[in-house]
C-alpha cells in the first residue's frame, strides 16, 4: 500500500515538476516489485500524473485571461492562426483525442505543453482526463513490462 501511495505522490511531482521523471521512477518501482500488479501501479502512476495535468489544462484554460498573455496574443495573425487549430483540435474531439493520445503514451508531442494547449484550445476536460490516462496507462504498463522482462 506504501508502494501505491507513494507512486501516486511521485507521480504527481513529476506531473508538475519535469525534472522529476515519472518513467525512471516506475521503472525502479517494476525492479523491485513484490508481487504488486503491474496494472495497478501503472494506473496509479497514470491517475497521479494526470491530477499534475489537470492544473497545467486549468492554467492553459485561464492563461488567455491574463493580461501579460492578452498583449501578446494580440496581433490579427495570432488570433487567426490560433481561431484555425481551436477548430482543428478543440472542434473535433476525435482528432483532440488521436493528438492527446500519442503524446500521452509515446511523449511527442510533450504531454506537459498539450495539456496547455488543450486547456486553451477548449478541448473538453472529461475527454483530456480519460484519453491522458489511458495513454499514460499504456505507457507506464509498457515500461513496467519491460523492465520486469528484462530483470
Amino acid at each position: 500500500m506504501k508502494l501505491i501511495a507513494a507512486t501516486f505522490f511521485y507521480c504527481i511531482a513529476s506531473a508538475l515538476i519535469p525534472v522529476i521523471n515519472a518513467e525512471a521512477y516506475v521503472g525502479g518501482v517494476a525492479a523491485v516489485l513484490d508481487g504488486t500488479s503491474t496494472w495497478i501501479i501503472a494506473a496509479t502512476a497514470a491517475a497521479g500524473q494526470m491530477v499534475g495535468k489537470v492544473v497545467y489544462y486549468l492554467l492553459g484554460q485561464n492563461s488567455l485571461k491574463w493580461d501579460w498573455v492578452r498583449k501578446k496574443t494580440e496581433s490579427e495573425r495570432w488570433k487567426a492562426s490560433f481561431e484555425k487549430w481551436q477548430r482543428r483540435i478543440g472542434g473535433n474531439p476525435w482528432i483532440a483525442a488521436l493528438v492527446l493520445l500519442l503524446s500521452a503514451s509515446v511523449g511527442f508531442p510533450p504531454f506537459a505543453i498539450m495539456a496547455v494547449l488543450a486547456g486553451q484550445l477548449r478541448v473538453p476536460l472529461p475527454l483530456f482526463v480519460v484519453v491522458g490516462f489511458v495513454g499514460r496507462l499504456v505507457r507506464f504498463a509498457s515500461i513496467l513490462g519491460l523492465v520486469k522482462w528484462l530483470f
